[in-house]
């Protein structure tokens, strides 16, 4: 059974904005930091790390056919990423789809998704978007278009940051996990106010800080964050696999790795990534 945490925090609809542009904008001499989470096996490790706690899969590329309401008040929650369409994420996507291939299955439905934007209605969406979406992603430009919108709002600019910030591999996916989950809007428990609080606590790498240290205390914001809202109250994707990565010391995410989320076990091993 797949098992869904979240569709996205309150804050993503400012993210899809936000993140990509300048919130995430870093000095020309930000610490460069060792190996990067963009590298490419380290990605496929990122997307397999949030799909066992998203999808209760490693098969992150199964995903993006996936769409349901999972009961938070965010809409249909659906793909790679989990694009909502009460938090705006959807219908860029949609419209990034559209623009590159007008009279797709899915484009008869943007008004629809404009106008259910920031709410949990489906009106105007069912009964046929869902079957809708799930023929679009047998199209290898929809699928396109997923991986490309969760590099340009999540992905990349959490790398971003956390490059910035001094931190390693474990450290980017910790940022691009808690932005996927929360977003970075205003509130108090969006991606920037769980850095900032962290912050409070320990200096980052780039301000002469341990490393470990700053990530448990950006870690423990995180927790608290995600305690906040019953959908994230559940917290073994960072207690038992960012914390259990941390602990032992493995801040580049090196494979072999071993994790469980909601109990359930998982393993990476050294070749299992390209």
């Amino acid at each position: 059974m797949r098992t869904r945490s979240k569709a996205a925090a309150a804050g993503r609809a400012a993210a899809s904005v936000v993140l990509g542009l300048a919130l995430f904008a870093v000095p020309s001499a930000a610490h460069a930091g060792p190996a990067g989470l963009d590298d490419p096996a380290k990605k496929e490790i990122a997307m397999q790390l949030v799909s066992s706690a998203e999808n209760s899969s490693l098969d992150w590329k199964a995903q993006y056919g996936y769409i349901e309401d999972i009961g938070d008040g965010r809409g249909y929650t659906g793909g790679i990423i989990g694009f909502c369409s009460g938090t705006h994420d959807m219908v860029e996507l949609v419209e990034l789809y559209t623009q590159r291939k007008p009279g797709n299955v899915l484009a008869e439905y943007l008004p629809a998704l404009r106008a259910v934007d920031g709410s949990d209605s489906h009106e105007g969406l069912d009964p046929g978007f869902t079957d809708a979406w799930k023929k679009a992603a047998q199209d290898a430009d929809f699928r396109k278009a997923q991986d490309d919108e969760r590099d340009r709002v999540y992905f990349n600019p959490a790398v971003k940051r956390g490059k910035a910030d001094g931190v390693g591999v474990l450290g980017q996916f910790a940022y691009y996990d808690a932005v996927v989950m929360h977003g970075d809007g205003d509130d108090a428990t969006s991606f920037g106010s769980i850095r900032k609080k962290a912050m409070g606590k320990a200096r980052t790498p780039a301000q002469g800080g341990d490393e470990r240290t700053y990530l448990g205390a950006f870690l423990d914001a995180r927790v608290w964050a995600m305690k906040q809202e019953e959908a994230h109250s559940d917290t073994s994707r960072v207690d038992t696999a960012q914390r259990v990565f941390l602990n032992k010391g493995n801040l580049n995410l090196d494979p072999p790795l071993d994790w469980k989320v909601y109990g359930d076990p998982y393993h990476i091993g050294r070749s299992s990534t390209p």
